[in-house]
């Protein structure tokens, strides 16, 4: 692998914002350890609004260049306000390094729309990467009852709702995370008399989860490890073991793992040991936008079907 450079990092993103438009766009994905030198970088275009993420402290002469580097796209008059995140630290808000800050700031994908929070520098409420989880459930949703496991920001819940579920049932022990999501229905003018939004730990909630079932699609998007109440490697276990009585006889389960340790063998075993019933359909891509050397390191978005054999 050749080093990459600054420079090359500029051509790459110039050469992204000739395509740029409202959509939400991953234009430099650093993590998948594609760029030597650069994996501690991502660079995302949301419309007027150009998100910076730093995973880990870097040089100061190679910090320079780069805040040289965004200078020079924010005078490309583009984009109204360039957002520094620094994900290392802990409890230090975002910096805006150039413009002013939106009051509302719109993550738009496939003609929906998700609200953001960019003062926070933890997630910003929206992951880009689910981009083809969303489209598989929006696709899969019509006529349906969606349980959304480890909702969050509800952004399943929305796809699922805009592709005609009869039903959606979030779960996430954050309120703050379904109010949010409450909000993203509201703006994508969906009717939330369709939705609930239940503030649980799924984990210690499982007969309330189960009196709205059975459910003909399961999402299952939980945090990789969340101090307290969820580690994939012990707790996804936990949920696969439930699968029976939540699902109906012809559900579709979408188990997604963030995880880079684990990999998607771990899902099949677990599920082939406590929900034999459910067979493995297909591995989702992931966006191209995300390249990644190990595919088994980066999002694991994989697809169950319910099936009863003689």
């Amino acid at each position: 692998m050749e080093k990459f450079t600054v420079d090359d990092l500029e051509k790459k993103l110039i050469d992204e914002l000739a395509s740029h438009s409202k959509e939400y766009r991953r234009a430099f994905h650093g993590r998948g350890e594609c760029y030597e030198g650069f994996e501690f970088l991502i660079v995302d275009f949301i419309d007027t609004t150009l998100y910076i993420a730093f995973y880990s402290s870097i040089d100061e002469q190679l910090e320079k260049e780069l805040l040289e580097l965004f200078k020079r796209l924010y005078e490309k008059q583009i984009f109204k306000a360039v957002i520094l995140q620094r994900r290392y630290l802990q409890q230090q808000p975002n910096q805006v390094l150039f413009g002013m800050l939106p009051t509302e700031v719109v993550a738009f994908e496939n003609e929906l729309k998700y609200q953001l929070n960019m003062v926070s520098n933890q997630n910003i409420g929206f992951f880009a990467d689910m981009k083809e989880g969303r489209a598989f459930v929006k696709d899969e949703a019509k006529d349906k009852n969606v349980l959304n496991l480890f909702s969050y920001t509800c952004a399943f819940s929305v796809s699922a709702l805009a592709g005609n579920a009869s039903k959606v049932v979030n779960v996430d022990m954050a309120k703050g995370a379904l109010t949010t999501g409450r909000h993203n229905h509201h703006i994508n003018d969906l009717d939330t008399k369709k939705v609930k939004f239940l503030p649980y730990n799924i984990l210690k909630s499982w007969n309330r989860i189960q009196k709205e079932g059975p459910y003909d699609l399961i999402i299952i998007d939980p945090p990789s490890f969340q101090k307290g109440s969820f580690a994939a490697s012990k707790d996804y276990i936990k949920i696969i073991k439930r699968l029976d009585k939540l699902a109906s006889k012809t559900c579709t389960v979408l188990a997604c793992l963030n995880a880079p340790e684990l990999t998607t063998q771990f899902l099949k075993e677990i599920f082939q040991e406590h929900a034999p019933s459910f067979d493995f359909t297909k591995r989702l891509d992931n966006p191209k936008e995300f390249p990644s050397v190990n595919k088994e390191r980066s999002l694991k978005n994989l697809i169950f079907t319910r099936c009863f054999h003689e």
